[in-house]
Protein backbone atom coordinates (compact mmCIF):
# COMPACT_ATOMS: atom_id res chain seq x y z
CA UNK A 1 0.00 0.00 0.00
CA UNK A 2 1.08 3.50 -0.59
CA UNK A 3 2.42 5.51 2.01
CA UNK A 4 0.51 8.91 3.70
CA UNK A 5 1.80 11.83 1.79
CA UNK A 6 4.77 13.63 3.35
CA UNK A 7 4.68 17.34 4.48
CA UNK A 8 4.88 19.50 6.96
CA UNK A 9 7.65 19.10 9.49
CA UNK A 10 7.10 18.14 13.11
CA UNK A 11 9.09 20.19 15.66
CA UNK A 12 10.86 17.00 17.53
CA UNK A 13 11.62 15.31 14.15
CA UNK A 14 15.49 13.76 14.71
CA UNK A 15 15.86 16.27 17.64
CA UNK A 16 16.54 13.78 20.56
CA UNK A 17 18.73 10.95 20.32
CA UNK A 18 19.64 7.65 22.16
CA UNK A 19 22.67 7.82 23.34
CA UNK A 20 23.37 4.59 25.34
CA UNK A 21 21.60 0.89 25.48
CA UNK A 22 21.89 -1.55 28.09
CA UNK A 23 20.77 -4.93 28.31
CA UNK A 24 20.97 -7.95 31.24
CA UNK A 25 20.74 -11.70 30.91
CA UNK A 26 17.76 -13.20 30.56
CA UNK A 27 16.48 -15.81 32.46
CA UNK A 28 15.54 -16.88 35.89
CA UNK A 29 17.87 -15.10 38.53
CA UNK A 30 16.28 -15.56 42.38
CA UNK A 31 19.78 -13.76 43.86
CA UNK A 32 18.77 -10.36 42.82
CA UNK A 33 15.89 -8.04 42.03
CA UNK A 34 14.19 -5.65 39.68
CA UNK A 35 16.56 -3.29 41.40
CA UNK A 36 19.92 -4.91 41.10
CA UNK A 37 18.56 -5.96 37.34
CA UNK A 38 18.17 -2.26 36.38
CA UNK A 39 21.13 -1.31 38.04
CA UNK A 40 22.69 -3.46 36.17
CA UNK A 41 21.44 -2.19 32.86
CA UNK A 42 21.69 1.03 33.56
CA UNK A 43 25.55 0.37 34.05
CA UNK A 44 26.09 -0.93 30.76
CA UNK A 45 24.15 1.98 28.93
CA UNK A 46 26.46 4.19 30.85
CA UNK A 47 29.30 1.92 29.40
CA UNK A 48 28.52 2.19 25.94
CA UNK A 49 27.29 5.34 25.96
CA UNK A 50 30.56 6.73 27.74
CA UNK A 51 28.93 9.05 30.18
CA UNK A 52 28.83 8.42 34.26
CA UNK A 53 25.86 8.65 37.03
CA UNK A 54 26.59 12.42 37.98
CA UNK A 55 25.02 12.88 34.22
CA UNK A 56 22.11 11.54 34.09
CA UNK A 57 19.57 14.71 35.66
CA UNK A 58 16.47 13.10 34.12
CA UNK A 59 15.21 9.25 35.19
CA UNK A 60 12.37 6.94 34.57
CA UNK A 61 12.00 3.95 35.88
CA UNK A 62 9.05 1.30 34.84
CA UNK A 63 8.57 -1.82 37.36
CA UNK A 64 11.16 -1.09 39.31
CA UNK A 65 9.16 -0.28 42.87
CA UNK A 66 10.76 3.27 43.80
CA UNK A 67 12.66 5.46 41.33
CA UNK A 68 14.11 6.89 44.96
CA UNK A 69 15.69 4.04 46.07
CA UNK A 70 17.17 3.21 42.14
CA UNK A 71 18.56 6.76 42.29
CA UNK A 72 20.14 5.89 45.54
CA UNK A 73 22.06 2.94 44.62
CA UNK A 74 22.95 4.50 41.27
CA UNK A 75 23.92 7.62 42.70
CA UNK A 76 21.91 10.04 40.48
CA UNK A 77 20.62 13.33 41.91
CA UNK A 78 17.55 14.03 39.38
CA UNK A 79 15.98 17.19 38.05
CA UNK A 80 13.35 15.77 36.65
CA UNK A 81 12.04 11.73 37.72
CA UNK A 82 9.03 9.52 37.01
CA UNK A 83 7.74 6.32 37.92
CA UNK A 84 5.24 4.68 35.02
CA UNK A 85 2.58 2.21 35.51
CA UNK A 86 3.59 -1.12 34.55
CA UNK A 87 2.22 -2.36 31.38
CA UNK A 88 4.53 -2.68 28.30
CA UNK A 89 2.66 0.37 26.19
CA UNK A 90 4.46 2.43 28.67
CA UNK A 91 7.54 1.51 27.25
CA UNK A 92 7.01 3.94 24.23
CA UNK A 93 4.91 6.13 26.56
CA UNK A 94 7.88 6.72 28.73
CA UNK A 95 10.65 7.39 25.54
CA UNK A 96 8.02 10.09 24.48
CA UNK A 97 7.78 11.58 27.78
CA UNK A 98 11.88 11.60 27.92
CA UNK A 99 11.90 13.48 24.38
CA UNK A 100 9.39 15.95 25.83
CA UNK A 101 11.61 16.72 28.88
CA UNK A 102 14.61 16.60 26.55
CA UNK A 103 13.37 19.00 23.62
CA UNK A 104 12.53 21.85 26.55
CA UNK A 105 15.16 21.53 28.96
CA UNK A 106 13.62 19.63 31.35
CA UNK A 107 16.85 17.38 31.65
CA UNK A 108 19.96 17.13 29.48
CA UNK A 109 20.05 13.18 29.94
CA UNK A 110 17.22 11.11 30.78
CA UNK A 111 18.23 7.86 31.63
CA UNK A 112 15.02 4.95 31.22
CA UNK A 113 14.90 1.86 33.29
CA UNK A 114 13.21 -1.22 33.16
CA UNK A 115 13.85 -4.54 35.72
CA UNK A 116 11.28 -7.19 35.68
CA UNK A 117 12.31 -10.29 38.15
CA UNK A 118 8.80 -11.83 37.20
CA UNK A 119 10.01 -15.53 36.95
CA UNK A 120 12.19 -15.45 39.70
CA UNK A 121 8.79 -13.97 42.11
CA UNK A 122 6.38 -16.36 39.70
CA UNK A 123 4.45 -13.70 39.20
CA UNK A 124 1.34 -14.09 37.64
CA UNK A 125 0.09 -11.93 34.74
CA UNK A 126 -3.24 -13.64 34.85
CA UNK A 127 -4.50 -16.92 36.19
CA UNK A 128 -5.79 -18.34 39.91
CA UNK A 129 -8.65 -15.72 40.86
CA UNK A 130 -7.01 -12.59 38.74
CA UNK A 131 -10.20 -11.24 36.96
CA UNK A 132 -8.62 -9.47 33.82
CA UNK A 133 -12.29 -8.18 32.87
CA UNK A 134 -15.57 -8.19 34.00
CA UNK A 135 -16.56 -11.19 32.07
CA UNK A 136 -14.27 -13.22 33.91
CA UNK A 137 -11.30 -13.60 31.61
CA UNK A 138 -8.65 -14.40 33.75
CA UNK A 139 -5.12 -13.26 31.61
CA UNK A 140 -4.13 -11.03 28.59
CA UNK A 141 -4.29 -14.21 26.89
CA UNK A 142 -7.81 -14.87 27.06
CA UNK A 143 -8.95 -11.61 25.69
CA UNK A 144 -6.32 -11.60 22.72
CA UNK A 145 -7.58 -15.44 21.87
CA UNK A 146 -11.38 -13.66 21.62
CA UNK A 147 -9.62 -11.44 19.51
CA UNK A 148 -8.48 -13.64 17.15
CA UNK A 149 -11.50 -15.97 17.22
CA UNK A 150 -13.41 -12.88 15.98
CA UNK A 151 -10.37 -12.30 13.21
CA UNK A 152 -10.78 -15.98 12.00
CA UNK A 153 -14.59 -15.30 11.87
CA UNK A 154 -14.76 -11.96 10.59
CA UNK A 155 -11.90 -12.64 7.90
CA UNK A 156 -11.61 -16.32 7.51
CA UNK A 157 -8.10 -16.70 9.05
CA UNK A 158 -7.07 -19.60 10.63
CA UNK A 159 -4.43 -20.48 13.57
CA UNK A 160 -1.88 -21.63 10.63
CA UNK A 161 -1.68 -17.90 9.62
CA UNK A 162 -0.10 -17.16 12.68
CA UNK A 163 2.50 -19.73 11.86
CA UNK A 164 4.72 -17.79 10.25
CA UNK A 165 4.84 -15.22 12.61
CA UNK A 166 6.07 -17.59 15.49
CA UNK A 167 8.70 -19.58 13.28
CA UNK A 168 10.39 -16.15 12.03
CA UNK A 169 11.01 -14.93 15.32
CA UNK A 170 12.20 -18.30 16.58
CA UNK A 171 14.47 -18.30 13.19
CA UNK A 172 15.80 -14.82 14.51
CA UNK A 173 16.18 -15.84 18.09
CA UNK A 174 18.41 -18.92 17.49
CA UNK A 175 20.76 -16.02 15.62
CA UNK A 176 20.62 -13.93 18.55
CA UNK A 177 22.98 -15.72 21.49
CA UNK A 178 21.56 -13.96 24.19
CA UNK A 179 17.98 -14.90 23.69
CA UNK A 180 16.33 -17.27 25.89
CA UNK A 181 15.39 -19.81 23.39
CA UNK A 182 19.03 -19.03 21.19
CA UNK A 183 19.53 -22.94 19.77
CA UNK A 184 15.90 -24.53 19.52
CA UNK A 185 14.15 -23.96 16.31
CA UNK A 186 10.56 -24.58 15.40
CA UNK A 187 8.72 -25.55 12.33
CA UNK A 188 5.17 -24.94 11.32
CA UNK A 189 3.96 -27.90 12.22
CA UNK A 190 5.53 -27.79 16.00
CA UNK A 191 3.33 -24.73 15.72
CA UNK A 192 -0.01 -26.09 14.75
CA UNK A 193 0.76 -28.79 17.35
CA UNK A 194 1.78 -27.05 20.48
CA UNK A 195 -0.02 -27.33 23.71
CA UNK A 196 -3.52 -25.31 23.66
CA UNK A 197 -3.33 -22.79 26.34
CA UNK A 198 -6.56 -20.50 25.56
CA UNK A 199 -8.47 -21.98 22.05
CA UNK A 200 -7.75 -20.71 19.73
CA UNK A 201 -4.02 -19.89 20.66
CA UNK A 202 -1.31 -22.41 21.35
CA UNK A 203 1.89 -22.78 23.74
CA UNK A 204 3.97 -21.24 20.73
CA UNK A 205 1.72 -18.03 20.60
CA UNK A 206 2.29 -16.78 23.45
CA UNK A 207 5.17 -14.77 24.65
CA UNK A 208 7.98 -15.77 27.37
CA UNK A 209 7.93 -15.00 31.04
CA UNK A 210 11.36 -14.29 32.37
CA UNK A 211 13.73 -11.95 35.06
CA UNK A 212 15.93 -9.24 33.35
CA UNK A 213 16.29 -5.32 32.55
CA UNK A 214 16.68 -2.94 29.53
CA UNK A 215 18.05 1.05 30.32
CA UNK A 216 18.06 3.50 27.37
CA UNK A 217 19.68 6.80 27.95
CA UNK A 218 18.53 9.20 25.59
CA UNK A 219 19.76 13.19 24.81
CA UNK A 220 19.79 15.66 22.22
CA UNK A 221 20.80 14.85 18.93
CA UNK A 222 23.28 17.13 18.97
CA UNK A 223 25.16 16.00 22.64
CA UNK A 224 24.92 12.37 21.26
CA UNK A 225 27.19 13.25 18.50
CA UNK A 226 30.04 13.75 20.62
CA UNK A 227 29.43 10.63 22.38
CA UNK A 228 30.72 6.53 21.87
CA UNK A 229 27.87 5.36 19.74
CA UNK A 230 26.77 6.57 16.63
CA UNK A 231 23.57 8.42 17.13
CA UNK A 232 19.94 7.00 16.95
CA UNK A 233 17.69 9.37 16.26
CA UNK A 234 13.95 9.61 17.28
CA UNK A 235 11.92 10.87 13.65
CA UNK A 236 8.66 11.11 14.87
CA UNK A 237 6.49 9.02 17.42
CA UNK A 238 2.23 9.03 17.06
CA UNK A 239 -0.29 8.17 19.67
CA UNK A 240 -3.80 7.28 19.68
CA UNK A 241 -5.83 6.17 23.36
CA UNK A 242 -8.56 4.43 22.78
CA UNK A 243 -10.29 3.77 26.28
CA UNK A 244 -14.39 2.89 25.59
CA UNK A 245 -13.77 -0.76 25.61
CA UNK A 246 -11.10 -0.55 28.64
CA UNK A 247 -12.26 -3.13 30.19
CA UNK A 248 -12.68 -5.78 27.21
CA UNK A 249 -11.25 -6.18 24.49
CA UNK A 250 -12.91 -4.27 21.23
CA UNK A 251 -14.13 -6.51 17.88
CA UNK A 252 -12.19 -4.30 15.55
CA UNK A 253 -8.73 -5.31 17.03
CA UNK A 254 -7.47 -1.56 17.92
CA UNK A 255 -7.54 -1.57 14.33
CA UNK A 256 -9.45 2.20 14.38
CA UNK A 257 -7.10 4.01 17.05
CA UNK A 258 -3.30 2.39 15.74
CA UNK A 259 -4.55 3.39 11.99
CA UNK A 260 -4.50 7.13 13.46
CA UNK A 261 -0.97 6.52 14.81
CA UNK A 262 -0.12 6.17 11.01
CA UNK A 263 0.14 9.97 11.35
CA UNK A 264 4.19 8.76 12.28
CA UNK A 265 5.29 8.76 8.85
CA UNK A 266 4.27 12.40 8.35
CA UNK A 267 6.42 13.68 11.32
CA UNK A 268 9.38 11.34 10.44
CA UNK A 269 9.26 12.75 7.02
CA UNK A 270 10.41 9.19 6.43
CA UNK A 271 7.56 6.25 4.09
CA UNK A 272 6.73 2.99 4.51
CA UNK A 273 8.70 2.11 1.82
CA UNK A 274 11.95 4.02 3.40
CA UNK A 275 11.62 0.99 6.27
CA UNK A 276 14.36 -1.74 6.58
CA UNK A 277 12.79 -3.22 9.52
CA UNK A 278 10.43 -3.56 11.82
CA UNK A 279 9.96 -3.66 15.99
CA UNK A 280 6.33 -5.16 16.69
CA UNK A 281 5.00 -5.37 20.36
CA UNK A 282 4.29 -9.48 19.75
CA UNK A 283 2.84 -10.43 23.86
CA UNK A 284 1.15 -12.38 21.81
CA UNK A 285 1.43 -13.69 17.93
CA UNK A 286 -1.99 -12.25 16.74
CA UNK A 287 -0.78 -8.74 17.66
CA UNK A 288 1.82 -9.02 15.36
CA UNK A 289 -0.63 -9.28 12.60
CA UNK A 290 -2.97 -6.63 14.04
CA UNK A 291 -0.11 -4.40 14.11
CA UNK A 292 0.30 -4.66 9.94
CA UNK A 293 -3.03 -4.42 9.13
CA UNK A 294 -3.44 -1.05 11.66
CA UNK A 295 -0.51 0.43 10.19
CA UNK A 296 -1.29 -0.37 6.46
CA UNK A 297 1.54 -2.82 5.63
CA UNK A 298 -1.76 -4.66 4.76
CA UNK A 299 -5.43 -4.47 4.27
CA UNK A 300 -7.63 -5.52 7.63
CA UNK A 301 -7.95 -8.87 7.73
CA UNK A 302 -5.22 -9.58 4.99
CA UNK A 303 -2.83 -10.34 7.72
CA UNK A 304 -2.16 -14.00 7.68
CA UNK A 305 -2.05 -13.52 3.77
CA UNK A 306 0.76 -11.19 4.02
CA UNK A 307 3.24 -13.14 6.90
CA UNK A 308 2.19 -16.46 4.78
CA UNK A 309 5.57 -16.54 2.38
CA UNK A 310 8.14 -15.33 5.23
CA UNK A 311 7.50 -11.62 5.18
CA UNK A 312 9.23 -11.09 8.50
CA UNK A 313 11.93 -13.62 8.27
CA UNK A 314 15.27 -12.08 8.01
CA UNK A 315 16.98 -12.94 4.89
CA UNK A 316 13.63 -13.59 2.71
CA UNK A 317 11.21 -10.79 3.38
CA UNK A 318 10.64 -7.49 2.87
CA UNK A 319 10.08 -6.59 6.15
CA UNK A 320 12.16 -8.55 8.70
CA UNK A 321 10.57 -8.02 12.03
CA UNK A 322 11.89 -8.36 15.83
CA UNK A 323 15.35 -9.83 14.85
CA UNK A 324 16.22 -10.33 18.65
CA UNK A 325 13.58 -13.22 18.74
CA UNK A 326 10.89 -10.55 20.01
CA UNK A 327 8.88 -11.69 23.39
CA UNK A 328 7.91 -14.36 21.80
CA UNK A 329 11.67 -16.33 21.91
CA UNK A 330 14.39 -13.72 23.05
CA UNK A 331 12.59 -12.50 26.37
CA UNK A 332 9.80 -10.50 27.76
CA UNK A 333 10.98 -7.30 28.28
CA UNK A 334 7.29 -5.75 27.42
CA UNK A 335 8.46 -3.63 24.27
CA UNK A 336 12.07 -2.25 25.85
CA UNK A 337 13.84 -4.42 24.59
CA UNK A 338 12.15 -4.62 21.14
CA UNK A 339 12.88 -0.80 20.62
CA UNK A 340 16.46 -1.14 21.95
CA UNK A 341 16.93 -4.35 19.38
CA UNK A 342 15.59 -1.25 16.96
CA UNK A 343 18.52 0.83 18.06
CA UNK A 344 21.28 -1.47 17.73
CA UNK A 345 19.93 -2.61 14.29
CA UNK A 346 20.44 0.89 13.72
CA UNK A 347 23.89 1.03 14.40
CA UNK A 348 24.37 -1.83 12.90
CA UNK A 349 25.51 -4.05 15.92
CA UNK A 350 23.67 -6.94 15.64
CA UNK A 351 25.97 -9.86 13.80
CA UNK A 352 24.47 -12.29 12.06
CA UNK A 353 20.96 -11.30 12.30
CA UNK A 354 22.19 -7.63 10.93
CA UNK A 355 19.93 -6.40 8.31
CA UNK A 356 22.15 -4.91 5.65
CA UNK A 357 22.51 -1.15 6.09
CA UNK A 358 19.70 -0.35 8.05
CA UNK A 359 18.64 2.78 8.17
CA UNK A 360 15.33 3.37 9.70
CA UNK A 361 13.06 1.12 11.64
CA UNK A 362 9.36 1.15 12.87
CA UNK A 363 8.45 -0.05 16.60
CA UNK A 364 4.18 -0.18 16.88
CA UNK A 365 2.79 -1.04 19.85
CA UNK A 366 -1.30 -2.29 19.23
CA UNK A 367 -2.91 -1.42 23.02
CA UNK A 368 -5.74 0.60 23.52
CA UNK A 369 -2.83 3.40 23.97
CA UNK A 370 -1.53 2.37 20.81
CA UNK A 371 1.64 3.77 19.36
CA UNK A 372 4.33 3.72 16.78
CA UNK A 373 8.07 5.60 16.51
CA UNK A 374 10.21 5.57 13.72
CA UNK A 375 13.67 6.06 14.46
CA UNK A 376 16.80 6.86 12.23
CA UNK A 377 20.31 6.00 11.94
CA UNK A 378 21.43 9.87 12.07
CA UNK A 379 23.74 10.66 8.72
Amino acid sequence: MPSPAISRPWPLRDKVAFAGIGTTRYGNFPETDSYGLGCEALNAALEDSGLKPGDIDGLIVSRIPSYERFAEMMGINPQYCLLTETPGRFSAVSLALAAQAIATGAANYVALVYGNNGRSVRMRYGGGDSQWSPWGMTSPGASHAMMWQRHMHEFGTTHADLGPVSVAFRHHACLNPDAVMHGRPITLQQHAEARPICEPLKLLDYCLINDGAVAWIMTTAERARDLKRPPVLLSGYARQDAFHYGSAPPDDFWYPSLSATRSVYDRAGIGREDLQGLGIYDNFSPTVLFSLEGLGFCNQGEGGAFVRDGALQLGTGRWPTNTSGGHLSDSYMQGWGIIAECVRQLRHECGERQIPDAQAMQYICATNIAQSLILRRAA
